[in-house]
């Protein structure tokens, strides 16, 4: 058995220039102010068609993220209509294989307890009784997935022994408006405590990424986070 940390890697190019002069030159159609773009003109453009609320300009450009999280998180992620997904298939990967290393690998849920509003005000011993009880499922469910396929089961019968917390890879591809939309409501504190663990470090790297797009929506979940 393997425990990681969620991770995600932007599998899209990011040229923030090109984007933002992208949207711009989309967006001056609606206005066939074409005339007015100049070399520095975009950054301006995006943010006041951003504060306008004018957001189906940014529409025009997607961006494609690979994430690896758990199965229960997927399912918070898919809910998402505007967008395109590819995961990998627990009914086809079969984990006794060597490529997987003979072994299930699962997401650690501290980062998602340590921001679960009622664990995180636990005691630490508490808090660790909690955490082992969920290693040692995971050791269990292992155990029996790999005696059901010695057995014979195909692993799309296997897997029905797994947990939410089995590690799943999944490409996610959207519109920056989506993004925006995914961001405002995944990182809030309403939010799956482990789907805002993943959300919030996306978050900060489209920030750094692309300010103009992303910082309202940064700023958002800083207050979010202050009132709670």
């Amino acid at each position: 058995m393997k425990i990681i940390s969620p991770s995600f890697e932007i599998i899209t190019p990011i040229d923030s220039e090109e984007i933002l002069k992208t949207i711009e030159e989309v967006g001056r159609t609606c206005y066939k102010s074409e005339d007015k773009i100049t070399d520095d003109s975009c950054i301006g453009f995006v943010k006041r068609i951003i504060d306008s609320g004018h957001e189906a300009v940014i529409e025009h450009y997607n961006i494609t993220v690979r994430l690896t999280n758990d199965r229960g998180v997927s399912h918070e992620e898919v809910r998402h209509r505007i967008a395109s997904y590819a995961q990998e298939s627990t009914r086809y990967c079969n984990y006794s294989k060597n490529k997987f290393g003979n072994e299930i690998t699962y997401i650690d849920i501290k980062g998602g307890m340590e921001l679960d509003p009622k664990i995180s005000q636990l005691s630490a011993e508490m808090f660790t009784a909690i955490y082992d009880e969920w290693v040692q499922a995971c050791i269990d469910a292992e155990k029996h997935y790999n005696k059901m396929i010695e057995l014979g089961a195909t692993p799309q019968i296997a897997r029905s022994v797994l947990n939410n917390s089995t590690k799943t890879e999944i490409c996610i591809t959207m519109n920056l408006r989506e993004w925006r939309h995914f961001f405002r409501l995944r990182t809030s504190p309403a939010a799956h405590p482990q789907m805002r663990e993943i959300a919030i470090q996306l978050l900060m790297a489209f920030k750094m990424m692309i300010p103009v797009v992303f910082d309202d929506i940064y700023q958002e979940y800083l207050e979010s986070v202050k009132k709670n």
